[in-house]
């Protein structure tokens, strides 16, 4: 449970004060640990109520600025900042400002190995009563004997926060909150006693601090007044401990939980540098606070470490981290901290832009937006959604830093939901597909890690827990990689979340044609491989299946998912088996071991349509009796999106069976499935009906106000997923393999423009999308009609251009560019 709970009050139109009589909403718990053991009662005023400014009324927003007239009340209204590894949820308080902390090496537990000694003996038992349609007898044995040790993994955990409380009480005005994503810069601006605050926020990836700047300025002349008098304290809900060195330095340090049997074996700390610039600011120490008076602008710089190295290795030493970026980044004035920042940042960012239209709905608050987007009059918001999930990425999935987990790098809670762990059966997938289509390649370099290091300690589970070479992994990972079945057999007996998890690298190499990258990922695609070929299953008819395994968290019967050979199953190891051997031959490599696994591909089952129409979610016809009809995952469309061996095209009876799941299972659902969803209709070439998806995510349902995925609770996967789906809506591309060429010795891309453009975005352009093989693609259009598709080829390589039947053949030289006018009629 969260310390703090904040209940907000609705704004009214009307201009009045920040603070007033009956305004006020308390911070509420038992008691703040603000360090070294000593305790302060968890009260303070912090005023919501706030008016819409009349400066505000009619003048046009930023369009890649979410904006508030009122501090934020709760955590998913509270605007996010980070630079992969250090962020913060920043709520724009005015007597009291929360800054909550997150690091992304802090969890629970430490090093462990989950492997289950019984459970190599259960094997073969559990394989037979699956053989004998035992269903359930199976899914009570693997409870008792296959699943790992401990079940629960360890959870992503919240470092604290950084309070920041003004003296006094007087009435503020005039204010403003913001997140601009241009430059990653959070501000808070509001007038005091004839003084204008701002703060302003970011997390530096130069630096690799957080950066807070307060300035208080007259708010007739502009000119420095020392307005400024605050305090600066930590709480945490950890084992922790506050001090203070000198005047300028407040330190929190602590160490982790232990986690369902797991010792803790993490150190923390974090440590804020306060510096006060100009005027006749002092800053002083209180023991467990610092307190600055009279100072017209302060800097404060701050920076969070653990003792984490690496899955295995825990010896790192946090305040030394600490120390030596806090004495690089003190020696830099403002400007130049907040120009890197900037400069950094936008090198990312700015690569893709996006104009769907706009209208006087974009000068109304984000908050006030969500609610009225269902209106169809802001093509913006969709817009502003798309960037926002490119800033979360860049945000929270930088190199050398963990991957983006459940909740991306933000999480106020030491029990977050699932753990805010790494759900591998389609959660952290979902949260890097917009990673290589909308040009933040190196963002993924988390993931590969991951990907590496858990086929590292998933040959050692495979060994242990299967005997079985290879390696595998099942729907969960955390920090410490652990790979085994967790949570109960219904959930957790999902062996594919490391073949899912491989088809990113066979991506990144379509997308970049990087073949030095290919070779390190090939010893990954060839122990997933080994795993299965050494673990599948024959039938009677020599039809190869996985066993035991389940199609991701779906029952076929009440209470019972174990199966064999569930479609989505034979679809992964259809591009894994066609992957790795077509990485072989781009190598040169394993012509023998190719070959076996090509032949191993051609004995899985086939998609299959239902009695109902259906595509086929398990090997027996059970979908119609299944007992969640409109189950939120669609596991078996793994096959249209983000697979391809499905296309409206290429195989329309299969296509025609999706579609006509999609329908039965409905599209109100949870945030991350309804993107998947919205990519799922574009895949099917229905723009309006996946725009109408899109007006459901966007809905206050599925919309926190601060545009954070609600599943609800909160879970990010469903703004990178929005992402995806607007880009695949303007944006496919594909190479397939087929079955006439799995090896991939021909690689042929394809790139379709505009292939589910809705009414709703009738004229608009974007520049900067990329496409498989190697290609950059700028394209404006107007009454849904295409103008022009520039498309630069960064590889060289041939491609065909397509307008729904329209194609065009395109052979560039690598570095040259070509436009496309084909013209409507």
């Amino acid at each position: 449970m969260s310390l703090i709970h904040i209940r907000s009050i609705a704004p009214t139109r009307e201009a009045r004060s920040v603070t007033g009589p009956g305004r006020a909403v308390r911070l509420m718990a038992a008691v703040l640990v603000l360090g070294g053991g000593f305790a302060c009662p968890a009260t303070w005023a912090a005023d919501l109520a706030q008016a819409r400014p009349a400066a505000l009324e009619h003048k046009p927003a930023n369009d890649l600025t979410l904006r508030y007239e009122r501090p934020a009340g709760q955590w998913v209204e509270a605007l996010p900042v980070g630079n992969g590894r250090l962020g913060a949820m920043v709520f724009g308080g005015t007597n009291l400002e929360r800054l909550q902390l997150n690091e992304d090496t802090l969890w629970a537990g430490g090093p462990y190995n989950p492997a289950n000694p019984a459970a190599r003996e259960a094997l073969p038992e559990i394989r037979r009563l699956l053989a004998q349609g035992r269903h359930a007898e199976a899914q009570a044995l693997v409870d008792a004997s296959f699943m790992s040790v401990p079940l629960r993994q360890p959870s992503y955990l919240s470092l604290g926060d950084l309070l920041i409380t003004q003296a006094g009480s007087e009435t503020a005005f005039g204010y403003e909150r913001s997140l601009d994503l241009d430059t990653g810069v959070a501000r808070t601006r509001y007038t005091i006693g004839g003084a204008v605050i701002r703060r302003e926020v970011f997390s530096s990836a130069v630096d690799d601090v957080l950066v807070v700047r307060l300035s208080a300025r007259d708010a007739d002349s502009g000119e420095p007044v020392p307005r400024l008098s605050f305090s600066l304290g930590f709480q945490s809900q950890l084992p922790a401990r506050t001090r203070t060195e000198g005047d300028d330095t407040l330190v929190i340090a602590g160490r982790n939980t232990a986690a369902t049997g797991i010792d803790s074996a993490l150190d923390f700390e974090a440590r804020l540098l306060a510096r006060v610039e100009g005027g006749e600011g002092a800053a002083w120490s209180t023991g467990q606070q610092l307190r600055v008076s009279g100072a017209h602008t302060v800097v404060l710089l701050l920076s969070a470490a653990t003792s984490y190295r690496r899955y295995d290795d825990v010896s790192g030493d946090p305040s030394a981290a600490n120390i030596e970026r806090l004495e690089r980044a003190s020696q830099r004035p403002w400007d130049e901290l907040l120009a890197d920042h900037v400069r950094d940042h936008q090198a990312l960012f700015r690569r893709v832009s996006l104009d769907l239209g706009r209208t006087p709905a974009a000068d109304l608050p984000t908050d006030e937006r969500i609610r009225r987007f269902a209106g169809g009059d802001d093509p913006a918001l969709a817009a502003l959604y798309f960037q926002y999930g490119r800033y979360l990425l860049i945000a929270s999935s930088r190199p050398g830093a963990q991957p983006a987990n459940l909740q991306g790098l933000w999480n106020d809670s030491i029990h977050p939901p699932w753990g805010s762990k790494y759900t591998i059966n389609i959660n952290t997938e979902m949260n890097y597909w917009p990673a290589e289509p909308t040009a933040l390649p190196e963002l993924t370099e988390p993931l590969h890690r991951l990907i590496s290091e858990i086929a590292e300690t998933g040959a050692r589970f495979a060994r242990e827990h299967y005997g079985s070479d290879g390696w595998v992994t099942h729907h969960n990972t955390d920090l410490w990689r652990a790979t085994g079945p967790v949570d109960g057999a219904f959930w957790g007996m999902w062996p594919m979340g490391g073949v899912w998890l491989s088809t990113h690298l066979w991506e990144h190499y379509l997308y970049g044609g990087d073949t030095a990258f290919l070779e390190t990922a090939y010893p990954v695609f060839r122990g997933a491989s080994r795993f299965f070929l050494d673990n599948l299953q024959t039938l009677d008819d020599g039809t190869l299946v996985t066993s035991p395994s389940n199609s991701p968290e779906n029952a076929h019967h009440p209470g019972v998912s174990i199966a064999r050979g569930p479609a989505m199953d034979n679809q992964l190891l259809r591009d894994l088996f066609a992957q790795t051997a077509a990485t072989a031959r781009l190598l040169g490599v394993d012509h023998d071991f190719a070959s076996e696994l090509l032949s191993a591909r051609g004995r899985l089952a086939p998609d299959r349509v239902g009695s109902g129409g259906q595509l086929r979610e398990w090997r027996q016809d059970w979908d119609e009796q299944a007992p969640e009809p409109d189950h939120r995952h669609v596991s078996h469309l793994y096959a249209l999106h983000p697979g391809a061996q499905i296309t409206p095209r290429g195989t329309p009876e299969l296509a025609a069976a999706a579609r006509k799941t999609l329908e039965s299972r409905g599209d109100r659902t949870t945030g991350w499935a309804i993107a998947w969803r919205i990519n799922l209709w574009a895949r099917l070439f229905e723009g309006d009906r996946a725009h109408d998806i899109l007006e459901l995510l966007l809905s206050p349902e599925r919309s926190y106000p601060n545009l954070f995925d609600a599943h609800p609770p909160f879970q990010i996967d469903g703004n990178f997923g929005g992402t995806a789906a607007i880009a695949e809506m303007l944006l496919q591309s594909h190479v397939r393999l087929s079955d006439d060429d799995p090896a991939g010795s021909d690689l042929r891309f394809e790139l379709e423009f505009l292939p589910a453009l809705p009414a709703a975005w009738p004229s608009g352009r974007v520049s900067g999308l990329r496409a498989r093989g190697g290609f950059d693609v700028d394209l404006e259009w107007r009454d849904g009609c295409l103008l022009t598709a520039t498309v630069r080829s960064r590889l060289g390589r041939e491609a065909r251009l397509r307008l729904g039947e329209r194609t065009e053949p395109l052979a560039l030289p690598a570095g040259e560019s070509f436009t496309w006018r084909p013209g409507c009629g």
